[in-house]
C-alpha cells in the first residue's frame, strides 16, 4: 500500500494518539497544512485577526492569510525569543479569535500563562509545536493538553518522514473534520456511497511516509536525550563568561523542558564581522555549516504591502538579522560540537 488511507497511517495516528495521552491525531504531508487546517475547523476565516510572532518560518504567518483572516504580531521576549505573553495580551481586540504561538527550537512558552489569556479572552490556540516533538511543560508532553498542536515532521525535525506533520486536536468530531479537509472534503459511506460537504484540499500522507515515521517514533525519546547532551555540551564549551566577553547571546538553558531542535546564538549587535561574513568564514575557513531561524516575517515584501514595516517589532528584527543556528543533529559527536565552537 502506497499512498492514501493505508494500514501505516492508521498505526502510525494510533501510536501518535497514544503518544499524546488519547488525543485525537490525524496526520498530513506537511505541518503547515496542519495549522491552516485548525484554523478552519475553528472557524477562523475573514474578518478575523490571528495573533502570532515575527520570528518564525513564514508558513506560520502565511496560513492565517490562506484562511482569509488578518495576521497580527506580537514582538517577541528577547531572552526566550518566543512571542512576548504581555505583548500578545495588549495585541488582542474585539476581532481577535486565535492565537499561534510558535516554540522556537522546540521551546515552549509559558502554558499556564498562555492558556490563561486564551481563556480569559475566549480564543483558540493552534500551537505551532512543529519544533517541539518531545518537549514539555511541567512534566508533561506538548500535545497532550490545551488546543490544537501543530507539528511537523519535516526532514530536519527531530522525527521526521521525509515530508509529514500531524495535528492533535480536542473531540472526535474534529478529527472528522480534519479527514475531510485532508482529502478534499470527501466522506465516504457504504461500497460506493461519496459525498463533498466541505472545500478540503490533496493533504494526506503517504503510507511510505507512516512507515518512515512509526520507526523514527521508535527512537525518539533516546534522539531527545542525545540532543540534549549535545546542547549540555555546547554550553560547557562555550563556558560561564562567553556572553560577557564576546557581547554574543547563548540560547536559554532548558534542557528539562526543550527537545532541543536548534541550538542558536546572537551575534554582538555592533561586531566586527556580519552575519553572513561569519557564516561564509565557518564553512570556508572551518568547514561547519551554519543557517538562520528566522528573518522577521513582517519585512517580507508580501508583509510590507500589508502595511508591516521597520520598526514596529524591533526585537524581532534585531534576533531576525543576528541569529546564526550552530550545527545540531543526531549523529553528532562531542568532538564535532568540539569542533563548531572552536
Amino acid at each position: 500500500w502506497l499512498t492514501n488511507g493505508g494500514p501505516k497511517v492508521a498505526q502510525f495516528e494510533a501510536q501518535l494518539s497514544e503518544y499524546f495521552g488519547g488525543r485525537p491525531v490525524r496526520v498530513f504531508n506537511s505541518g503547515t497544512c496542519t495549522m491552516e487546517i485548525a484554523l478552519r475547523i475553528a472557524g477562523i476565516g475573514p474578518g478575523d485577526e490571528v495573533i502570532t510572532t515575527p520570528i518564525s518560518w513564514v508558513a506560520t504567518a502565511n496560513v492565517i492569510l490562506e484562511v482569509g483572516a488578518t495576521p497580527v504580531f506580537a514582538d517577541i521576549d528577547p531572552v526566550t525569543r518566543n512571542i512576548d505573553l504581555d505583548r500578545l495580551e495588549a495585541a488582542i481586540t474585539p476581532r481577535t479569535r486565535a492565537i499561534i504561538p510558535v516554540y522556537l527550537a522546540g521551546l515552549p512558552v509559558d502554558m499556564d500563562r498562555l492558556y490563561a489569556i486564551a481563556d480569559k479572552h475566549k480564543l483558540r490556540v493552534v500551537e505551532d509545536a512543529a519544533q517541539a516533538f518531545g518537549s514539555t511543560w511541567k512534566g508533561r508532553r506538548i500535545g497532550a493538553f490545551g488546543d490544537f498542536a501543530s507539528f511537523s515532521f519535516q526532514v530536519n525535525k527531530n522525527l521526521t518522514t521525509g515530508e509529514g506533520g500531524c495535528l492533535v486536536m480536542n473531540t472526535p468530531e474534529e478529527a472528522v473534520l480534519a479527514e475531510k479537509y485532508r482529502l478534499q472534503g470527501v466522506t465516504r459511506s457504504g461500497v460506493d456511497g461519496i459525498d463533498v460537504d466541505v472545500l478540503g484540499g490533496k493533504y494526506n500522507m503517504t503510507d511510505i511516509a507512516a512507515a518512515i515515521g512509526l520507526g523514527q517514533l521508535k527512537t525518539i525519546d533516546a534522539v531527545n536525550t542525545h540532543r540534549r547532551a549535545l546542547v549540555a555540551h555546547y554550553f560547557e564549551c562555550f563556558g560561564p563568561d562567553f556572553e560577557a566577553q564576546s557581547g554574543a547571546q547563548l540560547p536559554v538553558r532548558a534542557l528539562d523542558s526543550s527537545n532541543c531542535h536548534l541550538f542558536q546564538i546572537i551575534l554582538p549587535d555592533r561586531g566586527p564581522t556580519t552575519r553572513a561574513d561569519f557564516m561564509t568564514r565557518m564553512k570556508d575557513e572551518h568547514n561547519v555549516g551554519t543557517g538562520f531561524h528566522y528573518a522577521a516575517i513582517h519585512l517580507f515584501t508580501l508583509y510590507r504591502e500589508l502595511g508591516f514595516h521597520e520598526g514596529m517589532f524591533p526585537e524581532s528584527e534585531r534576533i531576525g538579522r543576528l541569529t546564526v543556528t550552530l550545527p545540531l543533529f543526531y549523529a553528532m559527536t562531542d568532538a564535532d560540537v568540539e569542533r563548531s565552537v572552536r
